[in-house]
């Protein structure tokens, strides 16, 4: 037995507002649309995980999301000139991640970091 993938499922009544957030913003592909479910992927590599906690670290709430980019201080730039809601300034981790919280269209806070 083993577990091949880790697939998150955020509730909304507005599903086309993902494709801005996740598709343009995030970069990831829209792979899957049946109208009542969009599937956004990236064809990158990873292990699945799930990460169970009491606070986000340095006090902030547990983000729905945490996704890890390869330039951070990019995807914040981006963030703030498309005008979206940051929650949690970008800053330097004492466990040595950079990140930043940013809302989603559907009011999720999105945890986006790079490892230092």
């Amino acid at each position: 037995m083993a577990v091949l993938r880790v697939i998150s499922n955020l509730p909304t009544g507005d599903i086309a507002a993902a494709r801005a957030f996740y598709g343009d913003f995030l970069g990831l592909d829209l792979v899957m649309d049946h109208g009542w479910i969009q599937t956004f992927a990236s064809d990158a590599r990873m292990a699945p995980q799930v990460s169970i906690a009491t606070e986000g670290g340095s006090g902030t709430p547990v983000p729905t999301l945490s996704v890890e980019v390869d330039d951070v201080d990019a995807y914040r730039r981006r963030a703030g000139e498309l005008g979206l809601d940051i929650v949690y300034e970008l800053t330097d981790e004492p466990w040595g991640v950079r990140r930043f919280y940013v809302r989603d269209p559907f009011g999720n806070a999105i945890n986006i970091l790079s490892h230092r």
